[in-house]
């Protein structure tokens, strides 16, 4: 694709063929993958355990891979299937993002670790989760009316808040009014209309720390 939507894990693989947009990305405080489970699990045991995860280049892998390097028992399945694999005996635990991470109380799970709480913790900055990427053959002119288009998408959307909130329910795997709006809350905010600097020093630090434990190219 010549735009498309990552993580940002994706990206550091991608980094040489495709530029980061200022806008459109996922950053933030307290937004961060869960790992669950149907019961306490013992931080010793986790290297033993059987982990499903949403993806393997998402970012909830990369920094599950940060917190628990020695777990090595993962397996992968798509994001709004991690719950039902736990609760079927398929997986020990598993890490949860998107909407599942706001009802997964409900549904009889706990949570053993927060990984967005771990990040901070560790670096003091946003949780880097997904970006907006354009193939950089594109050239700035075309990049830049990328950026343009995606920012002007959002604006009209913090103005026009209902109309954007329709379209969210109709994809939405969790269809409670309440889930949506926090959802929408939860990942959309100052980062999604511009990096900034703090946002940039929090990808750079992921790909430094990627690098570092040797999971990044």
């Amino acid at each position: 694709y010549d735009v498309t939507k990552l993580s940002f894990h994706a990206w550091i693989h991608l980094r040489n063929q495709y530029r980061l947009l200022r806008v459109g990305a996922t950053l933030g405080h307290g937004c961060g993958p869960l790992v669950v489970a149907r019961s306490p699990i013992a931080p010793q045991r986790i290297p033993s355990c059987r982990i499903v995860l949403p993806g393997e280049h998402t970012t909830a892998h990369l920094l599950f891979r940060l917190w628990a390097p020695n777990a090595a028992n993962r397996i992968f399945a798509p994001y709004d299937q991690v719950m039902r694999m736990v609760a079927n005996g398929e997986a020990d635990a598993g890490v949860i993002i998107h909407e599942s991470r706001l009802v997964y109380r409900e549904k009889g799970f706990v949570c053993l670790a927060d990984l967005g709480t771990w990040w901070e913790a560790q670096t003091g900055l946003p949780i880097p989760l997904g970006c907006i990427a354009a193939r950089s053959s594109l050239g700035e002119e075309r990049i830049a009316g990328c950026e343009e288009m995606v920012e002007r998408s959002l604006r009209l959307a913090f103005r026009e808040p209902e109309a954007a909130y329709a379209y969210a329910k109709e994809h939405a795997q969790e269809t409670e009014d309440r889930v949506i709006r926090q959802h929408i809350e939860t990942y959309v905010n100052d980062f999604s209309l511009d990096l900034g600097s703090n946002g940039r020093a929090a990808v750079a630090t992921l790909e430094r720390m990627a690098r570092n434990a040797g999971i990044g190219p």
